[in-house]
């Protein structure tokens, strides 16, 4: 990989076996196995991906629903391994792509901070440095110290894109996550991967607003069915999938 390459991806594709038949318990799953009753329906989420990014480029990833577009963004972030290809990365990498999966519903967001941090690869001294910080931009306020479990989806959303990015990476991938919360959060959650921006982070962006990928990024893909269909500057490539959706 060039030294100037933040991503690569090369002829990555990614398979998922659905089962065709209901398998109540392990016995039946065993004895339908080795009797070779168990069907599968072979669904390819991915087929033949192939792109680069440079350091400091941000890329939108467009397509409807069901095109591959969150397979795509597990794979790269190593969430999922591809079922052929290869994905390499350059630099520490930061995955927003399920804000608060993480999260234990019995502890408080304060503990929460800490427990979904660690898994995030955060240092316990980086997040005492960053809690104030965290629990300012999520605007949880005295609920920090309230079991999650009565948390709102929202207000979970809020803390965990506050703990995502508290980092400084040098590659952001984003899955909608600039959608959650209320209007005024989503404007300040923008304006906060806006001026991570300004220090040079690498984007991989998956979004529903054409606009938000427009404002964003400077180049795009788009994929259909699983297949890169066009890519290129961001401009021209908006302009080929809005005349696919209208």
């Amino acid at each position: 990989m060039k030294k100037d390459t933040a991503i690569k991806v090369s002829d990555v594709s990614m398979r998922f076996n659905l089962s065709q038949g209901k398998v109540d318990n392990l016995k039946e799953y065993v004895i339908k196995f080795i009797t070779g009753k168990l069907m599968f329906n072979e669904f390819w989420a991915l087929r033949d991906i192939n792109f680069e990014i440079k350091k400091g480029e941000r890329l939108g990833v467009l397509g409807l629903n069901g095109s591959g577009k969150s397979t795509l963004l597990k794979v790269v972030s190593g969430v999922l391994k591809p079922t052929t290809g290869t994905v390499e990365t350059r630099g520490t990498l930061a995955p927003l792509l399920e804000l608060g999966a993480g999260f234990a519903g019995d502890y408080t967001g304060r503990e929460n901070v800490y427990l979904y941090g660690s898994v995030l690869g955060y240092e316990k001294e980086f997040l005492d440095e960053k809690f104030d910080e965290i629990v300012d931009f999520s605007g949880i306020g005295e609920f920090i110290d309230v079991p999650i479990k009565n948390y709102s989806s929202g207000m979970k959303s809020r803390l965990g894109f506050a703990i995502a990015t508290a980092v400084e990476p040098d590659i952001l991938i984003l899955d909608e996550v600039l959608s959650v919360g209320d209007k005024k959060f989503r404007q300040k959650s923008e304006r906060k991967i806006l001026s991570m921006f300004d220090k040079g982070v690498t984007v991989l962006f998956v979004s529903h607003s054409l606009e938000q990928v427009l404002r964003i990024c400077d180049k795009a893909i788009i994929l259909d069915g699983g297949h890169i269909v066009a890519k290129g500057d961001v401009q021209k490539v908006a302009k080929i999938y809005k005349n696919m959706t209208e």
